[in-house]
């Protein structure tokens, strides 16, 4: 008996320490979708009911909602011409079952008018898995230092 209960024991230290990874890929995947403009990428980390909110940039919701979003953002600026880089760092995560919060810190790097421009802010995430896989369910961005605009080539 007691044998069963340390492989209990470990397979659920496993499985948290498998979602806590999932998450960190999570939030990765999402500058890295973001900066290479790849809307329908960018929208499948989104939960069916997820709400985005990231101030003045871009608002969504559900996936639909928000690939359309991040195609008129991206729109902003000739294809092929990058202009932002997102810098995201390792997130705090609060593990509850099928549910999670999260908050990291962000940097971003816009070229406006030819010019560099830098913004830091905070995301505050709400996650759920879904279909056996984490995605956010709500994104809301803060901006700490800077300015959101657009950004121009």
């Amino acid at each position: 008996m007691a044998d069963d209960a340390v492989i209990r024991d470990l397979q659920a230290r496993l499985r948290r320490l498998e979602d806590l990874e999932e998450i960190r890929r999570l939030y990765l995947d999402y500058g890295m979708s973001l900066d290479a403009r790849e809307a329908a990428n960018y929208a499948s980390l989104f939960s069916s009911d997820a709400k985005l909110r990231l101030g003045p940039v871009m608002k969504g919701d559900g996936p639909k909602e928000i690939e359309q979003a991040a195609r008129e953002m991206f729109s902003r600026t000739p294809e092929g011409v990058r202009s932002y880089a997102h810098i995201l760092n390792a997130p705090q995560i609060e593990l509850d079952g099928d549910k999670a919060t999260g908050e990291c810190i962000w940097l971003a790097v816009n070229k406006v008018d030819g010019q560099p421009q830098v913004s830091v802010g905070r995301h505050v995430d709400e996650l759920v898995r879904e279909n056996g896989r984490w995605r956010f369910a709500k994104r809301k961005g803060l901006l700490d230092i800077g300015v959101l605009t657009a950004a121009k080539s």
